[in-house]
């Protein structure tokens, strides 16, 4: 542990919106707490707050307590915006004023799950990147164009720190705890979760392709899926046509349209994606992943992941392998 962490403890707080997530505040609270049981003392406070100070009601029909007025809990290192369904409905005027004191005041601001919708409705992500559950992306593109949406896992933009919802919380404050403590007090808490990884900014949060296209675009979802059902011996375009009932044609005019980008690149993406996953979460050689990916050889397969990811797959695991507490 580093002996310079001061002695105050890192003091978080979680404005829990009508509706919010209980996953995501879970995830977020739980390594808070865990990081003190290992290092022996408090080095993380948290509070929930409120607006009003009456405990919300989280999207399971739960509330949790005791809940505090905002205002009235005193000094915080982040204030993080919990969020979860209808989240439009739970921002309110009273809502938005106060985050803009907290901004004035020059406290970090941070988003779980759908919290950030609360936060660029303030105007208080403009500029800055930002990331928010899969489901509001394409709205919030579309709605705020000054946020520099991310579809990453969780982002950290300045004082701004906001990620998506379900684990995603988790992987941010394993991140936060590493900054504070250490790799190896970070890698402690992720095995008590049972976390085989600890996630980083540069993950990107998994987005459904109905999500993307929508649920009316059968014939589009029908070809993604089999090509996931086929990595490791990928089918031709052809024979995906034929199990389809489309053309050709059809398939690479759907795949322009909806996602930009050819049949064959998007194939290869979700094959690199699934390498990228073996070569991270697990021990398998290389030879055996360009196997199982669909790759024709070592050569192939490293130039293919060179050209998506900046680097070689062995760079790929040494980076991993460096990052692990000795």
């Amino acid at each position: 542990m580093d002996g310079n962490v001061a002695l105050r403890p890192c003091r978080y707080v979680f404005l829990t919106l009508p509706n919010y997530s209980l996953i995501a505040v879970a995830n977020a609270l739980e390594p808070l707490r865990m990081a003190n049981r290992l290092v022996g003392r408090d080095v993380y406070a948290w509070s929930l707050a409120s607006v009003d100070g009456q405990p919300a009601t989280a999207s399971s029909g739960l509330a949790l307590a005791p809940t505090g007025v905002l205002d009235k809990l005193g000094p915080a290192d982040i204030v993080f915006v919990c969020g979860g369904v209808n989240v439009r409905e739970a921002v309110s005027p009273a809502l938005i004023a106060t985050l803009k004191r907290l901004a004035e005041r020059r406290i970090p601001l941070g988003a779980l799950c759908t919290g950030g919708y609360a936060l660029a409705r303030a105007g208080l992500l403009d500029h800055f990147k930002a990331t928010i559950h899969w489901e509001n992306l394409s709205a919030l593109r579309e709605e705020f164009p000054r946020v520099r949406i991310s579809d990453q896992l969780f982002t950290i933009d300045r004082d701004r720190y906001t990620c998506s919802g379900g684990t995603a919380p988790l992987d941010l404050m394993l991140n936060l705890i590493q900054q504070k403590l250490g790799a190896r007090i970070s890698k402690l808490v992720s095995e008590q979760f049972i976390v085989e990884r600890v996630r980083t900014d540069t993950d990107r949060q998994y987005v459904p392709l109905r999500a993307q296209v929508g649920p009316s675009h059968r014939g589009l979802i029908r070809v993604a899926q089999l090509m996931e059902e086929n990595i490791e011996r990928p089918l031709p375009l052809e024979k995906i046509a034929r199990m389809t009932g489309l053309s050709r044609r059809q398939i690479e005019r759907l795949f322009k349209r909806d996602l930009n980008c050819v049949p064959k690149r998007y194939y290869l993406e979700m094959r690199l994606k699934r390498a990228r996953e073996l070569l991270l979460q697990t021990a398998m050689p290389i030879m055996d992943i360009t196997t199982a990916c669909g790759f024709q050889s070592p050569p192939h397969f490293s130039k293919c992941y060179r050209n998506q990811f900046g680097h070689p797959p062995s760079a790929e695991r040494k980076i991993a392998e460096s990052r692990r507490p000795a």
